[in-house]
């Protein structure tokens, strides 16, 4: 019997510890990077850091670090090589003659995530015009690499379908998209403007952090949710009703660090429905270490698309995976956040954001019914200020 299930790529992992960005964290970075990898179907084998002020304008990692890195690559068997910042033209030109495997960056990496995981004419749209503008600058370097592969990590879609096109007919490309996602957009809009009498509620935050889980449990629906990246794409609007008051929920995609400015813009549609809420829940992963980091990313990316400034309940999930190590008594040292207990972290978090706060596990379903409660409250508020003295009744 022949196997025709796909050969998985084997992936080395690259990025830079800097001034402001240290050993450690670069490390966890990584660790995120890699995750990427395994959800766009590859296997990270090795990684490397190196240690600069700066990214090398030419080779990213500098020459003795990029000859490391080759001599690595001789004696293993390695299909390409990941690195965590978006790379130049120049940069990759460099890179993959050195190296002389293929090489993409974090954009591409997320890009062709986006790909595999569209489903619907409009995502598939939204993400086609993210990779046609992420190519146009890379076109001279693509076609000549592109001629030697059939599929792979980052070479999904456009990639592969537009070798023979030159920058002209690309470009037209992509104003024929612009176009098609302005009319989607238009009946989006409209769609939306149908559902102003009900109170918005969206659930954001970073990808994997568990939001079509608690779309689920609050909506009663059974939406699509694994523990891999990006496993949402399209909004999801559902009607809910809790204790006689009804809103509308929807679930949107999750956003990453370093989220490629294109895919911000072709989606600005889809994250409409975050932009016009009447009322965000930022879920946040209290057992990932770098969960802080995420609620900043969270943050900037609410600030990019101008939706910053609303009423927000954060939502800690995750709370029985999360873990801590107890000083010793006679440990002076400061605390850091794995010393402190979940009840610390809670009373230090519900003071230091000054919004209505709760810690959950949505897969335990443990405090649930207090998320219903606080949920409840907060859209109360809003539909009493909206329309005076016609409060749904009990």
């Amino acid at each position: 019997m022949i196997d025709t299930a796909p050969v998985k790529e084997t992936v080395l992992l690259i990025g830079l510890a800097t001034r402001t960005q240290n050993f450690e964290l670069t490390n966890e970075y990584l660790d995120e990077l890699a995750f990427l990898v395994e959800t766009a179907g590859g296997i990270p084998v090795k990684r490397f850091i190196q240690k600069l002020d700066y990214a090398d304008p030419k080779c990213y990692v500098g020459s003795g670090k990029l000859h490391e890195i080759r001599e690595w690559i001789t004696g293993n068997p390695v299909n390409m090589a990941v690195f965590d910042d978006a790379l130049s033209p120049v940069q990759i030109r460099t890179i993959e003659k050195e190296l002389a495997v293929r090489i993409i960056d974090r954009n591409s990496l997320i890009l062709d995530i986006f790909a595999r995981r569209a489903k619907t004419s409009y995502a598939r749209t939204q993400v086609e015009l993210a990779q046609n503008e992420y190519l146009l600058p890379r076109l001279t370097r693509m076609w000549t690499h592109l001629e030697k592969q059939r599929g792979g990590i980052g070479l999904r879609g456009p990639g592969e379908q537009e070798i023979e096109t030159d920058r002209r007919i690309l470009r037209y490309r992509i104003s024929l998209l612009k176009e098609k996602l302005k009319e989607i957009d238009k009946q989006k809009s409209t769609q939306r403007k149908h559902r102003r009498d009900m109170i918005r509620v969206a659930l954001v935050g970073y990808t994997n952090v568990g939001k079509s889980t608690i779309m689920n449990l609050l909506s009663k629906t059974d939406l699509f949710a694994e523990n891999k990246l990006f496993a949402t794409l399209e909004t999801t609007v559902r009607k809910v009703v809790i204790d006689n008051q009804p809103f509308l929920l929807s679930d949107t995609v999750g956003f990453i660090r370093k989220l490629p400015h294109s895919l911000i813009e072709s989606f600005k549609s889809t994250l409409d429905e975050v932009r016009e809420a009447d009322l965000l829940i930022h879920v946040a992963d209290i057992s990932h270490p770098g969960f802080e980091e995420q609620i900043n990313v969270v943050k900037q990316t609410l600030a990019e698309i101008n939706a910053l400034d609303k009423p927000v309940i954060m939502l800690f999930n995750k709370m029985d995976a999360y873990q801590f190590t107890p000083k010793e008594p006679d440990d002076l040292t400061p605390l850091t956040r794995e010393n402190i207990t979940l009840e610390e972290l809670e009373k230090t978090w519900m003071a230091r954001e000054n919004v209505p706060s709760l810690f959950i596990s949505a897969t335990r379903k443990i405090n649930v019914d207090l998320l219903k409660q606080l949920i409840l409250l907060e859209v109360r508020k809003l539909y009493v200020s909206r329309y005076p003295g016609n409060q749904p009744q009990n």
